[in-house]
């Protein structure tokens, strides 16, 4: 009898220790999910980023911005550590797809959606090349540090149904050199491993 008792009180304090877990992951601090937002910038962009992140697992924004990037923080309830900036000229495409996800929707769907949505003008795009940066890792963010461990940046210029013909840049899929991924797609967008 005591040992179910005991055996009861402990399988209820490891699920209060879970879920306080989770609400806590959703709310982390506003001052890291800044620091962590930026870090895939050059550093002359990261004081003026706008950047959205995470209060109450719902997407917000954190802090307005004076340049024209914004900057999304890691998701906390994913493991691993993801953080992006793009042009302030991508939001609009960013956040339909953000949206098409949200509802369920996975990546041909999406891109369905978002091409058709492009082609009726009822989805901006940009008329020119805009840059998006990101840092990736399996590791999570080490604030002492200001980096997560085993980092992978990308940088990627979109260039809005760009060619190979068009641009002479390769689509074969490369990390030694840049690569045009999507090429004549409205999001089409060249691939700079780093």
């Amino acid at each position: 009898m005591i040992y179910r008792i005991v055996a009861s009180t402990a399988v209820a304090l490891a699920a209060t220790s879970l879920t306080g877990l989770t609400a806590c992951a959703q709310d982390v601090p506003v001052a890291q999910q800044l620091t962590q937002a930026v870090t895939p910038l050059p550093e002359p962009l990261q004081a003026g980023a706008a950047v959205m992140g995470y209060r109450g697992g719902k997407l917000v924004s954190l802090r307005e911005g004076t340049n024209a990037m914004i900057c999304l923080a890691d998701d906390p309830t994913r493991a691993g550590f993801h953080a992006a900036c793009y042009h302030q000229d991508l939001e609009p495409f960013m956040a339909r797809g953000r949206a098409l996800r949200e509802v369920g929707h996975e990546r041909p769907a999406v891109d369905s959606a978002r091409a058709a949505e492009i082609e009726a003008g009822t989805l901006a795009m940009p008329d020119g090349p805009r840059a998006l940066y990101s840092l990736s890792s399996d590791d999570e963010f080490n604030l002492t540090t200001g980096s997560a461990p085993n980092t992978s940046g990308l940088h990627v210029i979109y260039m809005p149904y760009a060619t190979e013909a068009l641009t002479g840049i390769s689509t074969a899929p490369a990390r030694d050199r840049p690569w045009l991924m999507f090429p004549g797609k409205p999001w089409a967008h060249v691939m700079i491993n780093r």
